[in-house]
C-alpha cells in the first residue's frame, strides 16, 4: 500500500489512535481543519485501507481473561496448503488475539488471552497436538502487561 500521507493526515491518525470517539468537529479544531475536510480525509483514509477499523480496547480481566500467553510454533511442513490451513485455524480461534507468520527459529508467534491454564491446555490440544503439521510449540506466560497496543507511530 503506497498512500501519500501529509501532516494533516498524520495528525488526524494520531488523534484517532488516542481516542476514536472524538467528534469530527473536535478533530478539526485539534488539527486545524474544517469538519468537512476532516470527514473527507477520514473517508479517504478508510477507503485506502490506512484506517482498517474502529474498535474499543477492552480490559481482558474485566471479561475474565486473566492470562496472556505468547506461543512460538514450529511447523513440520511449509507446504502452502498446510500453512494456509494452520493460519485459518488460528484466525478462527477467538482466544488468539494476534498471529504472526515469522522468519527465524519458529514459524508462527501467537498471543492468546485465556481465562486460565485449563482453557489454554484445551486450546493446545485443539490447535497444536491434534494438528499433524505442528512440530513443536513453546509457551511463554506473561507475568504482567507492561505495554499493550496496536498504535502505529505517526512521527519519525
Amino acid at each position: 500500500m503506497t498512500t501519500s500521507l501529509d501532516a494533516y493526515d498524520l495528525k488526524l491518525l494520531a488523534e484517532l489512535q488516542r481516542d476514536a470517539r472524538t467528534p469530527q468537529s473536535e478533530l478539526g479544531l485539534r488539527v486545524n481543519l474544517s469538519t468537512a475536510a476532516v470527514n473527507r480525509r477520514l473517508k479517504r483514509l478508510s477507503d485506502e485501507g490506512v484506517i482498517e477499523r474502529y474498535s474499543a480496547v477492552v480490559a481482558p480481566e474485566a471479561l475474565g481473561y486473566e492470562l496472556s500467553i505468547i506461543v512460538e510454533v514450529e511447523v513440520e511442513s511449509e507446504r502452502i496448503d498446510q500453512l494456509d490451513a494452520l493460519k485459518r485455524s488460528f484466525q478462527a480461534c477467538p482466544q488468539v488475539q494476534q498471529c504472526y507468520y515469522v522468519a527465524g527459529e519458529c514459524d508462527f508467534v501467537l498471543i492468546f488471552a485465556v481465562r486460565n491454564m485449563a482453557q489454554y491446555n484445551e486450546l493446545t490440544r485443539e490447535l497444536f497436538f491434534e494438528n499433524n503439521n505442528v512440530k513443536r510449540f513453546k509457551t511463554l506466560v506473561a507475568m504482567s502487561r507492561v505495554k499493550v497496543g496496536l498504535d502505529v507511530p505517526t512521527t519519525p
